[in-house]
């Protein structure tokens, strides 16, 4: 059986706990939760409490969860998704990696699958080769706090950004030598807009190191994340690949410009996954 979650970065209009219940009684499996202000804040000064009050929350209701890290303005309220792991400012790239490694903290914490995070875009002055080093050193740092904290790291190939494909994941993860720990989260919808393979092939190729997967309907070519049903992916094969890929995790539905009907897409996804895996 495929279990399910939905973002929460779907549900940006709603209190967390609202979130929680709304998600249980439609009868998903979890969450994938963003850490952001309106959730789960992770420089709250109550933050301790906030985790501890969740996490008895979580296992109240039966609800598994990943820790997602792609807040838009959590950071800098003037630049969308700054500062990354590739700035050029020191100050900027510490600022990246002490919220991963909050993040980090908080799963361990929550007993979550995983924590996922991407690399960021090149910087518009930078130098590709820089930016590439820059990652490598600051995957590292995360990746030394989630050995620690025997949390599991899933790196997100994005669209536009430096580390966009699973072939450079491949050569992310070669230059980190292959750890344990450190796999891939995949979106289905990136798959078809950019990745040459089918995305059943693609599934098979990552399926050794695959920790979670975002769900969502796109067309080739174009990165923005649609309904089921308004894109080009044909699902029941995706859900066979994730079956027999020995995946396990959640499979959560990824649509952050959709909180205006959350309940309604949340309701009506549920119900396309579940006869898309004949379940």
């Amino acid at each position: 059986m495929i279990r399910l979650g939905y973002g929460t970065n779907g549900f940006a209009d709603h209190r967390l706990d609202d979130v929680l219940a709304i998600l249980a009684d439609l009868g998903y499996d979890g969450l994938a939760l963003t850490l952001d202000h309106q959730h789960l804040d992770p420089y709250a000064p109550d933050l301790a409490e906030r985790v501890r009050a969740l996490s008895r929350r979580l296992d109240r209701l039966g609800l598994d969860v990943v820790i997602e890290t792609g807040a838009r303005y959590l950071l800098d309220p003037w630049r969308k998704h700054q500062p990354t792991l590739l700035s050029a400012e020191r100050e900027g790239r510490a600022r990246r990696v002490d919220l991963l490694v909050r993040a980090v903290r908080i799963a361990a914490d929550l007993g979550a699958q995983a924590v996922s995070f991407w690399s960021g875009a090149v910087p518009d002055d930078g130098d590709p080769a820089a930016a590439w080093e820059r990652l490598v050193a600051g995957c590292e740092t995360v990746l030394a706090a989630a050995r620690d904290a025997g949390v599991v790291l899933g790196f997100e190939p994005e669209p536009g950004m430096l580390l966009d494909s699973l072939d450079r994941f491949d050569r992310l993860r070669d230059a980190l030598g292959r750890p344990d720990g450190f796999g891939v989260t995949v979106d289905i919808g990136h798959c078809r807009c950019l990745e040459p393979d089918a995305i059943p092939d693609c599934l098979a190729r990552v399926a050794p190191y695959l920790v979670n997967v975002q769900i969502d309907d796109m067309r080739r070519g174009v990165h923005e994340h649609l309904e089921f049903g308004a894109g080009e992916i044909d699902f029941p094969p995706v859900m066979r690949a994730l079956s027999e890929s020995g995946y396990r995790g959640l499979v959560s539905v990824e649509l952050p410009r959709h909180s205006h009907a959350a309940t309604r897409i949340a309701t009506e996804s549920l119900t396309f996954l579940r006869k898309a895996a004949g379940q």
